[in-house]
């Protein structure tokens, strides 16, 4: 087949707020990069993870190596938009998000954000880790899985 099986699927709504808009009236390109941003952030919540979780004692998060997202229509102040987070992929160590943005039916914006799992200790780099197993059943649900 050609398109992807169901999958769970976390929506975040959204309003546009007047700070997220240009002269234009319309939302500046850099702010759809938060909204995914705030989108997974919640996503995260929903399954009962977070930005920051504990685990056998130690902090674990999820910096940001690549971002990217495709701009197909514009939004403006007061419209509201659902942002659809999935799982594009699941590695050893790190995630890569699907977001779609919508007004009501219509697609405004898609986009793809990876993160990776980290240790994170005070005055130290983030340090990779791979994917807690008892992450992975939480995660897991919402991976787009292709039917090809």
């Amino acid at each position: 087949g050609s398109g992807n099986s169901v999958h769970n699927r976390f929506t975040y709504r959204r309003r546009v707020e007047f700070r997220d808009t240009d002269m234009a009236g319309i939302v500046h390109f850099s702010v759809y990069f938060v909204y995914m941003e705030e989108s997974e952030h919640e996503f995260l919540r929903s399954v009962g993870l977070g930005v920051f979780s504990q685990l056998d004692g130690e902090t674990i998060s999820w910096p940001r190596v690549a971002a990217a997202c495709n701009y197909r229509s514009a939004i403006r102040f007061e419209e509201e938009v659902d942002i659809h987070v999935s799982l594009k992929r699941i590695g050893t160590t790190s995630l890569t998000y699907d977001h779609q943005i919508l007004r009501q039916s219509d697609l405004i914006a898609d986009g793809t954000v990876t993160a990776v799992c980290c240790r994170i200790q005070p005055g130290q780099p983030p340090e990779p880790l791979e994917i807690p197993q008892e992450f992975l059943e939480r995660l897991t649900p919402y991976q787009i899985v292709s039917e090809d």
